[in-house]
């Protein structure tokens, strides 16, 4: 990556993790992850290479796992990389097919890819507790209280990212 393109991958990860701290003081045990928006765009405007976008997503893991309040904060630096490979790829195949629509749905896709293995990486850690199995229940409600918060960020995300695309490619082709 050019000097330039580090340039803007820093500053939208800067901006996302601003946003994720000061939704930190909403009250509630959830909060939505807007770096994922933020970092989606960041790889749409820059269009790295795979294992670029690996690093990206590693990078946005360790700022979403040091401001996050979520139940197993660790989860990010697995769920934030896997999030950021899907989004580089889905843009690659559906770029030449759907030009405006892009964006969007690459920035929803991976933050689907990367909510699901947040979510997947928290529920493996809870069966692997000893006596989790007892409480199926407790897992189970908790997979249900999320999905939903993961489906409704994705498609905030997917909006914010197609709204913010257009204008950001135009500035930095200048």
């Amino acid at each position: 990556m050019k000097s330039r393109d580090i340039a803007i991958v820093g500053i939208l990860l800067a901006a996302g993790a601003i946003v994720r701290f000061m939704s930190l003081v909403i009250p509630g045990p959830i909060v939505a992850n807007l770096v994922i928006a933020f970092y989606s765009l960041a790889i749409l405007l820059v269009v790295p290479k795979v294992n670029e976008a690996l690093g990206i997503g590693v990078i946005a893991g360790l700022i979403s796992a040091l401001i996050s309040h979520s139940i197993f904060p660790p989860a990010n630096l697995i769920s934030e990389p896997v999030g950021a490979v899907v989004c580089i790829l889905v843009f690659m195949i559906v770029k030449d097919r759907i030009k405006i629509g892009a964006p969007g749905i690459s920035a929803t896709v991976a933050t689907l890819a990367s909510g699901f293995t947040f979510v997947g990486v928290v529920v493996l850690l809870l069966l692997a507790a000893p006596g989790m199995l007892a409480k199926a229940v407790t897992l189970t409600g908790f997979v249900m209280a999320i999905v939903p918060i993961v489906v409704l960020t994705a498609f905030v995300n997917g909006i914010i990212v197609q709204m913010l695309y257009p204008s950001a490619s135009r500035i930095l082709e200048r």
